[in-house]
């Protein structure tokens, strides 16, 4: 297959991985009801299960990057789609709170390596011209695996109890792991590049550091990381209580008008920010400013209304202005770290994120106590706001006004 074409190929074999990725991780959430009344658990601790989940894959998440930049993205992604799947499975034979909180824990460890080092691949793939977009249409996999998870692990608990979507879902992800074998490969001009001399885990970590520009986008995403996790944690269980929704329609609510309207963001913002950048280096941070400038209030909104009529555009508004700013974030990264460091980079995103959005889905059982659930969301479209503000402060690297090389 001609470098044209496979590069986009490359794109549609991720965004599957990419759907599973997400699908394994939020399915949980939807069942939180039946979970509860199941396994007699408290908010606090249905809240831990998300936590449990992303401190681990947050921490393992700059390791995973920096193996991926050492030793090839191909063979990570691979290894890592096969063991979670394996993860998702078991997790279905979980007979009791333990055994689920050690298995979301296990598929953090699995799930950690994926994400940096598809990232990567499609950014060696793609260069300026095309690369938002290509990282947007990747992206809208993951979005797809939320909304499929909300609405598809409501109806499957509803109908079959919350153990089924574990079992197909863990089925899925390991057949396809062995079909993916043969159509994936890393980029040829990449193949067997380590990473920078002298720069092993420790040291690459060093590096990054160094780079005020890339501390800023770290510190951005965490404000982000933290409106969003409340979100995908708690919205649904806010549905269900406030708007009084069935588990099937309370799930679907809280991740469908989001993650389509994710969708048109990312292919708006990927679209804008591709021909944007050909007059203006920074155009990837105004169009990531703009996005979360829209987000914010809209968030803000949803947690404070009453009115069904009301919080559906505000999900949709949010949802496309995140969008925005997700589709621009690898690109951005490109813009001030090295080739050489891009897998390591989101890694380190990730695990800054993860800490900050384990924390918020902890802190909204205790918060659902205190200023109740539709506080929690009104606190968090503030946040974005905040992340707003910061974005739009970055300065790139002269080196950037193409990418660093």
């Amino acid at each position: 297959m001609r470098l044209e074409r496979y590069r986009w190929a490359l794109v549609a074999l991720l965004w599957v991985v990419a759907l599973l990725n997400y699908l394994d991780r939020q399915v949980i959430f939807a069942v939180f009801p039946l979970l509860r009344a199941e396994l007699h658990v408290s908010s606090i601790q249905l809240g831990l299960l998300g936590t449990s989940f992303l401190w681990v894959y947050g921490i393992l998440s700059p390791f995973g990057g920096w193996v991926a930049d050492r030793f090839g993205r191909r063979r990570v992604i691979l290894v890592s789609l096969g063991v979670w799947s394996a993860v998702t499975w078991l997790t279905g034979h979980s007979r009791s709170y333990g055994e689920l909180l050690a298995a979301r824990g296990f598929m953090g460890i699995s799930e950690a390596c994926y994400l940096p080092a598809a990232l990567a691949l499609v950014a060696d793939y793609h260069g300026e011209s095309t690369r938002a977009r290509a990282v947007g249409l990747h992206q809208s996999g993951l979005y797809a695996g939320i909304a499929l998870g909300g609405l598809g692990g409501g109806w499957m608990g509803e109908h079959f109890g919350w153990r089924a979507a574990f079992y197909v879902l863990g089925v899925i992800g390991v057949v396809y792991a062995l079909a993916l074998w043969p159509a994936l490969r890393d980029a040829p001009w990449r193949t067997g590049v380590p990473a920078p001399a002298g720069a092993p885990f420790f040291g690459a970590l060093a590096q990054l550091a160094r780079s005020s520009a890339f501390r800023l986008v770290v510190g951005v995403n965490c404000l982000a990381s933290l409106a969003y996790w409340c979100v995908y944690t708690w919205l649904a269980q806010y549905l269900f209580t406030r708007f009084h929704m069935s588990l099937a329609g309370a799930g679907f609510s809280s991740t469908f008008y989001i993650q389509a309207a994710s969708f048109a963001g990312i292919l708006a913002g990927g679209w804008l920010a591709d021909r944007w950048s050909g007059s203006d280096p920074r155009a990837r941070v105004w169009v990531q400013t703009i996005g979360l400038a829209a987000a914010g209030p809209f968030l803000f909104l949803a947690g404070f209304t009453g009115s069904r009529m009301v919080l559906l555009p505000c999900l949709v508004l949010f949802g496309l202005g995140r969008g925005f700013f997700d589709c621009n974030l690898m690109p951005v990264v490109c813009q001030v770290v090295s080739p050489n460091l891009r897998a390591t980079s989101y890694g380190i995103l990730n695990l800054t994120s993860c800490l900050a959005g384990g924390s918020m889905a902890a802190a909204g059982g205790a918060l659902e106590s205190s200023i109740g659930l539709g506080g929690a969301i009104q606190l968090s479209g503030a946040m974005l706001l905040a992340a707003a503000a910061w974005m739009g402060s970055l300065r790139l690297p002269p080196a950037s006004r193409k990418e660093i090389t």
